[in-house]
């Protein structure tokens, strides 16, 4: 038996003996969902004990340092685990932009006490951060950000507004693009962390088709933020930006470790599906879901060893969110006009047709879908501009 084997095994049988049972069904809601943090509250006993188990073992990020909270697993070990876990069914122990985006960002750009001070927390669920980049005419045009951070000795002092910052009104910290120098477009943005609930910090949520709100108003009148609380360089913040981008489209496309693009023929067939060209394009999806799962194993064992292209990820953000639509444009034709129904037990508060509505901000958040062709087609493609 392989090294290899051995880790498989040793993962499938610690999987098997703590992985509780509720954590193998399907997140039916929000709820099912854990987000961590200081105000999170655990659903459920299991939701509670898969968490701790799971930070016992450095599992909620496994291929992070140990030193970080992580359990220092290679690319092939976390490979092994990203399948083992799918093999049960298992649920993410936790769900957290610290995971998907910010983490990845400190460690490449922070300083060894920022990475000791945040990574842990994060890895642990102790810490929710949420993401301050796009800004009222500063959307896809990012670098045209306003949001000002005067030089004060010690600390900056913000002034500004984000929008569409995604559970603003539930996260601890913020990681914010803020401008501290107006001369230089690019050149002239930096990276700060700083706690949600310092004073001068307040948000308004944004309610959506979908009747949530997820999206929030963000804005900052006079707020203090401590000088050791940037990362990288002062004045060069987009470099971490664009690279947190990066993650944020993987984690957008379900590249990152989201379970959304599985196949659906298992169940719309268990609903007795019998309209033949629906079941056509089930088939197509399921195809196009399985090739997409294919490429994003490619991508992230590429990215792994730094061969990845640079622009793969505007690539697979802009593939991950039309299948996903695709996907509830099945769910709901497959659900026939009782899929439409919005508040009853039966379709569980219209849970299918708010998650349908909500897929529309997949093709926005994270950089529109027009951005992510335009970026494919003269990066990947070496298609002349306009």
């Amino acid at each position: 038996m392989s090294d290899l084997d051995a880790f498989r095994a040793e993962i499938r049988a610690w999987l098997e003996e703590n992985c509780p049972a509720e954590m193998r069904q399907p997140a039916r809601d929000e709820d099912d969902v854990c987000w961590g943090g200081r105000n999170f509250k655990f659903k459920n006993e299991a939701q509670k004990q898969w968490l701790e188990r799971c930070v016992a073992k450095g599992y909620t990020v496994p291929d992070w340092p140990k030193a970080y909270g992580g359990a220092g697993m290679s690319p092939a070990e976390a490979k092994i685990w990203r399948e083992e876990m799918h093999r049960i069914n298992a649920r993410p122990p936790l769900s957290s932009f610290g995971i998907w985006m910010l983490g990845p960002a400190l460690l490449k750009f922070g300083t060894e006490e920022q990475k000791v001070h945040y990574l842990g927390q994060i890895a642990r669920g102790e810490i929710r951060w949420c993401q301050g980049y796009s800004e009222p005419g500063s959307g896809s045009d990012l670098v045209s950000l306003q949001t000002f951070g005067e030089d004060k000795g010690d600390h900056w002092v913000v002034n500004g507004q984000k929008i569409w910052t995604s559970y603003a009104n539930k996260a601890d910290w913020i990681f914010c693009l803020v401008r501290t120098d107006k001369a230089n477009k690019y050149q002239g943005i930096s990276f700060l962390l700083f706690d949600m609930t310092s004073p001068g910090v307040t948000t308004k949520p944004i309610l959506l088709i979908s009747g949530s709100s997820p999206f929030c108003e963000t804005f900052f009148d006079n707020v203090k933020v401590p000088k050791h609380q940037i990362v990288g360089e002062v004045n060069r913040g987009w470099d971490v930006a664009k690279y947190l981008l990066g993650h944020e489209r993987e984690m957008i496309s379900g590249a990152g470790g989201n379970d959304r693009l599985n196949t659906l023929g298992p169940v719309l067939s268990r609903a007795g599906l019998e309209d033949p060209l629906l079941r056509a394009e089930l088939a197509m999806f399921d195809v196009d879901a399985l090739a997409f799962s294919a490429m994003g194993e490619k991508f992230l064992d590429e990215a792994k060893v730094g061969k990845a292209h640079p622009a793969q990820p505007n690539m697979m953000k802009y593939a991950g969110t039309e299948l996903n639509k695709r996907r509830y444009e099945l769910l709901m034709a497959g659900g026939g006009s009782a899929a439409l129904e919005w508040d009853s037990e039966a379709s569980d508060g219209g849970s299918k047709a708010r998650a349908w509505l909500r897929t529309k901000a997949n093709s926005i958040e994270g950089g529109t879908s027009e951005v992510m062709l335009n970026v494919v087609a003269k990066r990947i493609l070496d298609l002349p501009g306009a």
